[in-house]
């Protein structure tokens, strides 16, 4: 038996977001966001044709959620504001509802003595910036600074955890790469301009916030997704495995740590002729508005090889010209998300950071295991016996201590999620928090037996394995 212990003041809980967990009221002066309108337009799209209105209600049951948080051993919780419900039309009038249950939320988490991180964009891009062509349009850029310069003034004074973005390259890979999120195009040259100015808006807010003097940090939750290459001593599967992690990777964590886009990225854009639109004076405000707070979410590796398949042409250049995917035999899967599990790369990331991005303080702010059915492990009593998880869980956290052992600023570690939320296409097809929500008894709440555990693991501030 090894005994765990993390570092005095380490932060202990969970994430979520505002769009997969809130809900919708009527009357309750919230915008559409892309989510709200691509389910009108495609439900068939959606896991059991469950849309975003039927997320795990937030908005009315976050006293009671927040009272579960404090008996599952949370000592911080991260979410996000919703831009489509604090300004409904992306500028211009202020929701005085949406504002009275932000500052709700916040005061009872402090309340409780749980700290509040706040997330800005968690990929629902009010509907009515989308219909002028979202992050594709520099005018959203400048919205979304006015977005954010409000939520600090609002909330700047109680929140001293502020996060930009929460994976910034998902809304390029899912809306203008691989047709998973609105407004589902496949156009690379579109993807390299959203990404550019996902990342001038990241640096644009943190040059605000740190104008107003606040005391707090602002940072970016990257997914940092490590790619192996096939084989480490082929240097055709090398290389691949670099440009997948340049494309995925790097196109964020430099610019928000360095300031500076990758040289190799840059002469692949270059040679694409894609480069993107940009005016003079926006590279120096990326140099200069770094992040003081790196946010990282782990899942799964890529397992990179050399291209052999053939490549596609039917939607022009793609990242995947450059790269195929690897199924490396006898990995270990989560079957159910069809992810691999690898607790190593948890390690991986956190040794980069420190080597190779000046150690900058990060925490984990997202790790989980989906699972499909886990009404099947309901104890008599109901209470769901999710032993898997507790697993997942702890052979990540040993990972995660060994990192902080040989120097690496980790501050905390957030599991995704703390009760069962809505997941944006696939629903609530896989549920993946330490307290499930029965959705056919008015979302109900019940702690998972992980959730119990995570606050002895709190109150220890470690664990014995």
């Amino acid at each position: 038996m090894t005994t765990y212990t993390f570092p005095k003041g380490f932060w202990w809980g969970s994430a979520a977001s505002g769009p997969q967990t809130e809900g919708v009221l009527t009357n309750d002066g919230k915008g559409d966001s892309i989510w709200d309108h691509w389910y009108k337009e495609a439900p068939e799209r959606f896991f059991d044709q469950v849309g975003p209105e039927k997320t795990s209600q937030f908005l009315t049951k976050y006293q009671e959620d927040i009272q579960l948080m404090k008996q599952t051993g949370h000592t911080s919780f991260r979410t996000s504001i919703q831009w489509s419900r604090l300004i409904p039309e992306g500028t211009g009038a202020v929701n005085p509802e949406a504002v009275a249950f932000y500052n709700a939320v916040i005061d009872e988490l402090i309340a409780n003595d749980i700290e509040p991180f706040i997330n800005l964009f968690h990929f629902d891009m009010p509907m009515a910036m989308q219909a002028k062509g979202g992050w594709l349009n520099r005018e959203t850029v400048e919205a979304y600074v006015a977005y954010a310069k409000t939520c600090f003034e609002l909330f700047g004074d109680r929140v001293t955890k502020w996060f930009t973005h929460n994976e910034p390259i998902v809304p390029v890979e899912g809306g203008y790469l691989y047709d998973f999120h609105y407004p589902n195009h496949i156009n690379l040259k579109e993807a390299i301009q959203v990404a550019y100015h996902e990342n001038l808006a990241s640096a644009m807010a943190i040059q605000a916030y740190h104008a107003m003097d606040l005391a707090g940090e602002i940072g970016i939750i990257l997914n940092l997704t490590p790619s192996y290459p096939r084989d480490p001593e082929n240097p055709a599967d090398v290389k691949a495995a670099n440009i997948a992690d340049l494309f995925f990777n790097r196109s964020f964590l430099d610019p928000a740590i360095k300031g500076e886009f990758p040289a190799e990225l840059i002469a692949i854009v270059q040679e694409l002729e894609m480069v993107p639109a940009i005016l003079e004076g926006d590279l120096a405000i990326i140099q200069n508005n770094t992040i003081d707070l790196l946010g990282i979410n782990y899942y799964q590796p890529r397992r990179i090889k050399a291209k052999e398949s053939a490549v596609d042409h039917s939607h022009g250049p793609l990242p995947d010209d450059f790269f195929d995917n690897y199924d490396m035999p006898n990995r270990k899967m989560n079957v159910y998300r069809g992810w691999e599990i690898y607790e190593k790369g948890i390690y991986d990331i956190l040794t980069n950071v420190r080597e190779n991005y000046g150690n900058l303080p990060c925490y984990i702010s997202e790790n989980g295991m989906g699972v499909e059915g886990e009404e099947r492990f309901a104890d008599e009593n109901g209470a769901i016996q999710d032993d898997y998880r507790i697993r997942f869980v702890k052979d990540h956290l040993k990972y995660v201590h060994q990192a902080i052992q040989e120097g690496s600023s980790v501050r905390g570690y957030h599991m995704w999620t703390c009760m069962d939320n809505w997941s944006w296409t696939n629903a609530y097809k896989n549920r993946y928090g330490f307290i499930a929500v029965d959705l056919n008894q008015d979302a109900k709440r019940t702690i998972k037996k992980s959730g119990h555990w995570f606050k002895t693991v709190s109150d220890q501030n470690g664990f014995t394995d």
